[in-house]
């Protein structure tokens, strides 16, 4: 990618080591755009996405646009000829039709999952929470729809039993790096060709709250084992008790050919050294890994060693 003007939208730790391998393939990179800084934190002190840190170490120019409606923005940013490539990963900005047609190769996108399953705002956890084998990367031309456009090129891992969301994001940033690596230059060239999705295989994956942690012990515990490992590190699940208290659930592990005794979905058939065990719809969901309010996360037996559950179920 040698004499090759790539310019770069991300903004979170993704995304960071797609631009770290562009740099190194030695393009010249004339633009980084990403998002405005934020609060975040206790203080919530204005701080500057990853992105933005990663192309300040190497000197790149950074833009943190509002919007991106404004077609003289490149000349404001100072740029006089328009770059060869966009390459996009987890930007959150919309790209308006002449952005996309900003670029003499047009823009490309490097998507978490493998389209066209589970377009989106959150491919990650949905692919954890559908139990599905096995997710990737997807190099995707960009066109006006969400995450619509031909496939360039695609990698793929294995989603094993106990991949948390956070455990993916990590696996699937490195392999979007590499996949960087291996096909822009075909991109680039026209060497490699863009293949149409299959429409009828989209499926979705809407934006993630915090409210969709909350476990429900009527499901069967294999599901609320998918949402413990979908919602880790963010937004984390949790559950409430029957008399007030909130536990956050890191960790958990299903049964599910257990014995319930007939006991109702939520209630507390056993607390011991192994974890907690929780009737559900069908099996026994075992928290193994729990956070009370205020307090750091720990291993089950140490929360059971300060708290009571006697009398206790989950609502």
């Amino acid at each position: 990618m040698q004499d090759r003007r790539i310019a770069f939208a991300g903004t979170p730790e993704f995304a960071v080591p797609t631009l770290e391998a562009i740099v190194a393939a030695g393009a010249e990179v004339p633009l980084v755009l990403t998002q405005p800084d934020r609060p975040a934190g206790r203080g919530r002190r204005l701080t500057p996405p990853p992105v933005k840190r990663a192309a300040e170490a190497h000197g790149l120019r950074v833009e943190q646009p509002e919007r991106l409606r404004d077609p003289s923005l490149p000349a404001a940013w100072g740029l006089e000829q328009p770059p060869d490539l966009l390459v996009v990963v987890a930007y959150g900005l919309l790209l308006p039709d002449w952005l996309l047609a900003w670029p003499r190769a047009g823009c490309v996108n490097i998507h978490a999952s493998l389209l066209p399953r589970w377009r989106g705002a959150a491919p990650i956890q949905h692919a954890i929470l559908a139990g599905d084998a096995v997710t990737g990367v997807s190099l995707m031309r960009m066109d006006k729809g969400l995450d619509t456009g031909p496939i360039y090129a695609q990698r793929s891992t294995p989603i094993g039993p106990e991949d948390t969301a956070g455990d993916l994001h990590d696996r699937l940033a490195r392999l979007g790096a590499e996949l960087a690596a291996e096909a822009l230059p075909g991109v680039l060239d026209g060497s490699l060709e863009a293949v149409p999705q299959d429409e009828r295989a989209a499926t979705y994956a809407p934006k993630i709250d915090k409210a969709d942690a909350r476990l429900d012990f009527r499901r069967p515990a294999d599901e609320l084992a998918r949402r413990v490992r979908a919602y880790h590190p963010w937004p984390v699940a949790f559950a409430e008790l029957s008399d007030g208290r909130t536990l956050r659930v890191h960790a958990a592990k299903a049964l599910p050919d257990a014995d319930t005794g007939g006991a109702p979905p939520g209630r507390i058939i056993a607390a011991a050294r192994a974890g907690i065990d929780v009737a559900t719809g069908r099996g026994v969901l075992r928290l193994t890994r729990v956070q009370p309010p205020s307090s750091r996360p720990m291993a089950a037996e140490a929360y059971l060693a300060a708290h009571r559950l006697e009398g206790c179920e989950f609502v």
